[in-house]
């Protein structure tokens, strides 16, 4: 099976069992996921806007003490920069349909939450198939330590994650279930 096909079925499973997550609801998500901010201070932090079916990371974004931001798409095969939010910055629809802050400074994050569609015990995710955080961790990363942590509902855990040498490995995950570190 070639990797984009195996990537497509991946895609079309991880898309339903997040679906059937999103309906019970995130539990205590939002609560183990700011316990996990709180080890990295006032870090500048980028989070994101919730769509369709994702789990919603804003309580914990606007409970983080330092900067926040969020993604905003410039064009295709090219990384992501991050605005700066509020949660009551006026929002206006971007790329995708994703929601992005009107006007707002860029910040450079050290920490992401990174929104998946499913991911594995080795710290790999399965995205929408853009590229778009690949290529942002990867240029972030190479600039200094950036920590990526996965938020997802626990039932998007897959035994593996297909895999390319552009993927980026997620330090950290952030379920309802509770947080872990990825074996490497």
């Amino acid at each position: 099976m070639s990797m984009v096909t195996a990537k497509v079925a991946a895609r079309k499973a991880a898309f339903a069992a997040r679906k059937q997550a999103f309906a019970a609801g995130q539990g205590a998500a939002c609560t183990h996921l700011s316990t996990a901010l709180a080890g990295f201070g006032d870090a500048a932090l980028a989070g994101y806007m919730p769509m369709r079916s994702e789990i919603d990371p804003r309580a914990a974004m606007a409970a983080h003490p330092g900067p926040v931001g969020v993604p905003v798409i410039l064009g295709p095969g090219q990384p992501l920069i991050f605005r700066s939010w509020t949660p009551d910055a006026p929002m206006i629809e971007g790329a995708f349909g994703a929601l992005i802050p009107e006007t707002g400074a860029e910040i450079t994050p050290r920490v992401l939450i990174v929104p998946l569609l499913a991911f594995d015990r080795r710290g790999y995710r399965l995205g929408y198939g853009g590229g778009f955080y690949d290529r942002t961790l990867e240029q972030l990363r190479a600039h200094g330590p950036v920590t990526a942590i996965g938020f997802a509902y626990a039932a998007q855990e897959t035994p593996e994650v297909p895999t390319e040498p552009t993927d980026q490995p997620l330090d950290l995950i952030v379920t309802e279930v509770g947080v872990f570190a990825p074996a490497r």
